[in-house]
């Protein structure tokens, strides 16, 4: 069943969406990030891509663009996984919220924000999830200075 769903998805998103593949049992696409909103909203409706599963960033330096941001997604019924790559430049992290199609994704970009300051267009809530308000910079970008001291915050009882 998994192998007619990839072969649904190839065939009706590659052409739009850019190159895929299946890499250990999840298919993988590589998409602009234009084509993010409307990519997700495709699987989510018309293929059953129920669970959003996970966000996250890699940081390439050096590269341009030079964020990638990773998205995982899962069919229930189908159980089968989608993962989605675009990448954003250094100079303007941004994309488009799916918190409009999933809910549980304002967490996860939540996070991704405080790590990699990849701003999510359309979530109402980016402040600091894992750490505390005045917190300099962005703890998992490969330039972050590990031994720089942040500033002192009082601490609250």
């Amino acid at each position: 069943m998994a192998s007619r769903i990839v072969e649904q998805l190839q065939e009706k998103l590659l052409p739009a969406a850019g190159p895929g593949a299946l890499v250990h049992g999840a298919f993988v696409l590589q998409l602009d990030p234009t084509e993010l909103l409307a990519t997700v909203k495709r699987l989510r409706d018309e293929f059953g891509f129920d669970m959003f599963l996970d966000v996250t960033a890699v940081d390439w330096p050096g590269q341009t663009p030079r964020f990638e941001v990773v998205y995982h997604l899962y069919s229930s019924a189908d159980h089968l996984r989608v993962r989605l790559k675009t990448r954003v430049p250094e100079a303007a992290p941004e994309l488009d919220s799916l918190v409009p199609l999933y809910g549980s994704a304002g967490y996860m970009e939540r996070e991704c924000h405080d790590m990699y300051g990849i701003r999510f267009n359309g979530n109402g809530d980016l402040r600091p999830i894992l750490l505390y308000e005045g917190f300099v910079g962005h703890p998992l970008r490969k330039d972050y200075p590990k031994q720089q001291e942040q500033p002192l915050v009082p601490y609250r009882n």
